[in-house]
């Protein structure tokens, strides 16, 4: 395979400056609430699926870059990985702290799940190809950036009246997601680059984590006693293709040879979280889920925040 090399290098790649690790503080509730938006339970329940996937999706990630650093020399495109790596890291420790109240409810699902979970990247990572594991990042990434962009345009319609701190680690979550935006676009570019294998790449992923995450939360909202009731499966399909009505668009951009992640413009809103961080917002770990339809975060007060 071949390494990298300066004159490889986008000249215009965004700097890693655009990336921060953040040490971030969510007061969960204790005990948890399962239906955290309790306007959306279904809702609720997808996140919550999806939650259960980052420690062992992320350390999966985190360890493919860590290979892919051996057959770099360019030191900017390192240095953006280790940040990448850094962020990763923050993110799945977050999740388990969320998972771990979640199991803590009781739901017998679970356990199982996570040991699927765990099973499905232990052989990825130990079975398939090193081409196979870059090109299931990038395509995770890239899957991920469309995600990050739904879920902040759709913030106020997902999330109004949510809890403050699960509603503030996704919307956290995904600020990041869209700052390391090009770091396994670079890589897989610098190190493979074949349009197949980056199409499959993003196939696989999303094919398998949509699945995955299908499973949770179709076992968790059965526990809850809503996967069996006409009304409740209603409000889920409806909530399900808005979602993907305005996901698919962004999907089928992906798919063009030309494809760039820094061409995508990031949201008004997650630059303005950006930037009010900078300035030393802390009760970010709790934003006002009331006024999710302002241009830019809105944090509880102090005197509100826990």
């Amino acid at each position: 395979m071949p390494e990298i090399s300066a004159a490889r290098v986008p000249p215009d790649r965004m700097p890693a400056e655009r990336m921060t690790v953040r040490r971030m503080r969510f007061p969960y509730a204790d005990p948890a609430e399962a239906h955290w938006n309790k306007a959306r339970p279904e809702f609720s329940q997808i996140v919550n699926a999806g939650s259960l996937a980052m420690p062992f999706l992320e350390p999966y990630m985190i360890e493919t870059m860590k290979k892919a650093k051996e057959r770099i020399t360019d030191p900017q495109l390192l240095k953006d990985v280790d940040l990448y790596i850094a962020q990763e890291a923050t993110h799945f420790r977050q999740h388990q702290q969320w998972n771990k109240r979640l199991a803590d409810v009781g739901y017998a699902c679970i356990a199982p799940h996570e040991a699927q979970l765990k099973q499905d990247y232990d052989a990825f990572a130990t079975k398939r190809s090193f081409t196979f594991n870059i090109a299931y990042a990038e395509g995770f990434e890239a899957m991920g950036l469309t995600l990050g962009h739904m879920l902040v345009e759709d913030r106020e319609y997902l999330f109004k009246g949510a809890d403050p701190a699960v509603t503030s680690m996704i919307l956290w979550h995904f600020v990041e997601e869209i700052e390391h935006k090009t770091v396994t676009y670079d890589v897989f570019k610098a190190l493979d680059g074949r349009y197949t294998w980056r199409i499959y790449g993003l196939a696989y992923a999303t094919g398998h984590i949509f699945y995955r995450t299908w499973q949770a939360y179709r076992q968790l909202l059965m526990e809850d006693g809503r996967w069996h009731h006409v009304s409740n499966r209603l409000k889920l399909y409806g909530l399900l293709g808005r979602m993907f009505r305005k996901l698919l668009p962004r999907l089928a951009r992906i798919l063009k040879p030309s494809y760039d992640p820094r061409e995508v413009e990031d949201p008004a809103w997650t630059k303005e979280w950006s930037r009010q961080h900078r300035e030393g917002a802390a009760t970010f770990g709790e934003l006002d889920t009331t006024r999710l339809s302002a241009p830019a975060p809105v944090p509880l007060p102090v005197q509100q925040a826990a």
